[in-house]
């Protein structure tokens, strides 16, 4: 099988020396630092799962390029049951991590790409997509994570890309020559970067004529030379460098969503790494053929998962206070379910009506019109959810005190006795719950939630780009049997 062991992967990362920065200094190891490391301790638990017999089935695949089974954030789907699979192992994945798998932006990105260079081959008689197929392929028998690449800074959003006064705040190609390309720009909110093997890069938004140097897609080592990776640095951060132990945290092992400013500064690319290289009419499709399938990801899929642990910990909060028959919170944690089996009943409706795209590229992507919907619906149904948690929790999540308490024989037996609620639950246990809502309802992912796949205004945007009112209106004009307006006479 191609498939790396979790120990493999940890001993391929050694072998990478990213430059990150961190709170203002230099990240000497990824693996180290304790922060980044929440990065790799995600990515390496996707190595543990495809090779567990009980999660095997929905980590791993058979895969047709290299006729042998790959972890699955290594394949493009190819019919309706991948798309179910790949909705079925987002949620897996965010409900085991409690927080983002790395790999799945880039997971998403290779569908946008297989589609999109199988189009411009056929339509301008490129040679993109056996590239992509190939590249695909080492990646698959290698077992490499890749993270995904497409926010940018960007200028003053009424300008055109041409007359900002900084041509570089969206990644541009500098250079040609025959071995590749040399690009200069930046990407932002990309997340886990510097703990994959590889980043994958597509446009960030549609462009036009003269803008040929800005439609760009490739792939590229993450340690690339000229590549530089400037971390996020939250009260979160500060709070993981400073614990004693990591257990006095909301998500001891894999932290908060990890995020960089990736800076490509005249970063060179070989041209068997190159998927896209001005054709500006493609541009879109790149970025909405990605849109549709990672709205499916953020929509009905992880923050299922997530909202899975949400619930968890409000039902035990319930069990240690002892409010088991409470009516306002048995109904809170009702609507917490109905919010997310709503998000999983979307996710899984964008993979079960996804279709071909284009049709004889053998790439399957999700219902555009139920990808969005997905994704439209979650945005509110977490903050929502975020809520009731914090409603069922009370203010002990934001005012609790430190785990450390515990251990200090001036305080223990104070805490002990006043966070106990007269339950035989450990106030070590009770405290840790609480911990972990923290964790969610004052932590990153409500933002993260809101605006990864594109804000609300983006999906809104889309919906009314693809609903088509015909069947709607005719429907009620069969209804009513409305007669025909008559042609004016000329």
């Amino acid at each position: 099988m191609a498939l790396m062991t979790p120990e493999q992967f940890e001993d391929s990362l050694k072998a990478l020396k990213p430059r990150v920065f961190m709170n203002g200094k230099k990240v000497e190891s990824i693996l180290e630092n304790r922060n980044t490391r929440t990065v790799v301790e995600a990515n390496k638990a996707s190595y543990e799962w495809a090779l567990d017999p009980r999660y095997k089935d929905i980590m791993s695949c058979y895969s047709p390029l290299i006729d042998d089974v790959v972890n699955r954030y290594t394949h493009v789907s190819t019919n309706t049951d991948d798309l179910v699979k790949k909705a079925e192992a987002g949620t897996f994945t965010a409900e085991m991590l409690g927080t983002c798998i790395y790999r799945c932006v880039g997971y998403d990105a290779f569908h946008s790409l297989a589609s999109t260079c199988w189009e411009m081959d056929r339509d301008l008689g490129t040679e993109y997509h056996p590239r992509f197929l190939e590249y695909l392929k080492m990646i698959q028998r290698k077992d490499l994570s890749v993270a995904g690449a497409l926010t940018e800074p960007r200028g003053k959003r009424s300008q055109r890309t041409l007359d900002w006064p900084d041509p570089f705040l969206s990644l541009k190609v500098v250079d040609k020559n025959a071995d590749g390309i040399v690009v200069r720009g930046a990407k932002i909110n990309i997340s886990g970067a510097f703990a994959s093997h590889e980043l994958v890069v597509l446009p960030q938004s549609a462009h036009g004529p003269g803008e040929e140097d800005y439609a760009i897609a490739f792939a590229i080592p993450t340690d690339a030379e000229g590549i530089t990776y400037v971390c996020q640095y939250s009260p979160y951060s500060a709070e993981r460098d400073n614990a004693d132990e990591l257990d006095e945290l909301g998500n001891p092992r894999f932290g908060q969503r990890e995020t960089s400013m990736v800076i490509f500064d005249n970063v060179f690319v070989p041209w068997d790494r190159v998927f896209h290289c001005g054709e500006t009419k493609y541009s879109v499709k790149f970025v909405t053929r990605f849109a549709k399938t990672h709205r499916m990801t953020c929509g009905g899929t992880c923050k299922v998962g997530f909202m899975n642990q949400i619930i968890g910990a409000c039902k035990l909060i319930q069990e240690y206070k002892g409010l088991d028959k409470v009516t306002h919170i048995n109904d809170q944690l009702t609507e917490m379910v109905v919010l997310r089996e709503t998000g999983r009943a979307c996710g899984l409706a964008a993979a079960n009506k996804g279709q071909e795209e284009p049709p004889g590229s053998g790439v399957y992507l999700p219902d555009e019109l139920m990808g969005n919907v997905a994704k439209l619906n979650i945005c509110n149904s977490f903050w929502r959810a975020m809520a009731l948690a914090g409603d069922i929790g009370g203010g002990l999540i934001v005012t609790m005190p430190s785990l450390k308490e515990l251990k200090n024989p001036e305080t223990k037996d104070y805490v002990t006795e006043f966070f106990s609620f007269g339950s035989d639950e450990p106030t070590e246990n009770i405290l840790k719950v609480h911990k972990l809502l923290q964790h969610w309802t004052a932590g990153q992912h409500g933002v993260a939630t809101w605006h990864g796949a594109g804000p609300v205004a983006a999906q809104k945007i889309m919906l009314q780009r693809v609903v088509d009112f015909e069947h709607d209106k005719s429907i009620v004009k069969q209804t009513l049997n409305l007669k025909e307006k008559e042609k004016k006479k000329n």
